[in-house]
């Protein structure tokens, strides 16, 4: 490796995978990285450049001060408009890297990187795999918690695995990862994996919870959710654009509620047209609503306000106002 082979560029990060890892060859590995520098796209990361010596394959990179997805989950509840909005960036680089006959086999939270401008780019091929002619690749290294129905059942996948993860990633993004591992710590009991039991589950549909969604989750997006992850693959979309062309068409009232959750309440708050409003549901099912335009009194919300609410209604307000 030469100094002319490293071109000076800023900000960078090079990643380093050691020979001994489970990168089944450098051929493999270069002709997979050549097909991504040659097909730039603006939601996919950027290779600046990859090579090698006795010891490491060097991948170079952007650095993405902003982090990932994964941290955004970490960190509060996503509103509708931002899981649209960054599902259809990760869904034109899925389609951008289908179409140049790879598979991602990797796709989580944690893999959505977030640009300065806060778009989506999808990272880390370090699982990617080139199809064949069929339109198939092998792949036996999965990531568990993301895992579709038919690793379970075979070794050669097309890209509708990666649609699945897509759909896994989005049902993260509404519900936020609590939720989450809370559903997969069922299969977690004193440090021990029920494997037998998660795989039984996720061939027939039972993890995650289809029927579980954050209340201010529109019905439109909880159906392409149900579809990005149906057990068949036949079932689901079959492109990447396919599901894109369904997400973007998701609006309304509910598009800018954002969540925020403590023990003896959930508070949903967003700002429409310099009205902001706050939706406050006690632990006991008391609601509260009040609105405040800007430089005016805070008002009360009559509809929004009762003794009981139920998570019916609780949803049928979130989607009115």
């Amino acid at each position: 490796m030469t100094d002319k082979t490293l071109r000076p560029l800023w900000p960078m990060i090079t990643n380093l995978m050691p020979r001994s890892s489970t990168i089944a060859s450098s051929d493999e590995f270069f002709n997979e990285s050549k097909a991504l520098y040659a097909s730039a796209h603006p939601n996919v990361v950027q290779i600046y450049y990859a090579c090698e010596d006795a010891d490491y394959i060097y991948l170079a990179m952007p650095y993405y001060r902003k982090g990932s997805v994964q941290a955004l989950l970490t960190d509060h509840h996503m509103t509708v408009r931002e899981i649209v909005t960054i599902g259809c960036q990760v869904l034109s680089g899925l389609h951008n890297i289908h179409s140049k006959r790879l598979i991602h086999f990797d796709v989580k939270p944690a893999n959505v990187l977030l640009s300065d401008r806060g778009e989506a780019l999808l990272a880390d091929f370090g699982l990617a795999k080139q199809t064949n002619y069929s339109g198939t690749a092998g792949q036996d290294r999965h990531y568990g918690k993301m895992l579709p129905p038919e690793a379970t059942r075979g070794d050669q996948f097309d890209s509708r695995f990666d649609i699945f993860q897509f759909g896994l990633t989005l049902y993260r993004m509404c519900n936020g990862n609590a939720a989450f591992y809370t559903q997969f710590a069922q299969y977690v009991s004193a440090s021990n994996f029920d494997r037998s039991s998660f795989r039984y589950d996720v061939r027939n549909g039972k993890f995650p919870d289809r029927k579980a969604f954050a209340p201010h989750i529109p019905s439109k997006l909880r159906k392409i959710v149900r579809k990005c992850i149906e057990t068949d693959p036949a079932d689901r979309y079959q492109s990447a654009i396919d599901a894109a062309n369904e997400l973007a068409t998701i609006d309304g009232a509910t598009l800018d509620w954002r969540l925020a959750e403590s023990p003896d309440k959930r508070m949903w708050t967003k700002n429409e047209s310099g009205t902001n409003y706050e939706f406050t549901v006690s632990a006991s099912g008391k609601s509260e609503c009040y609105k405040t335009v800007v430089g005016g009194q805070r008002r009360r919300v009559k509809e929004g306000c009762r003794a009981s609410i139920s998570s019916r209604e609780i949803e049928k307000f979130l989607g009115s106002y």
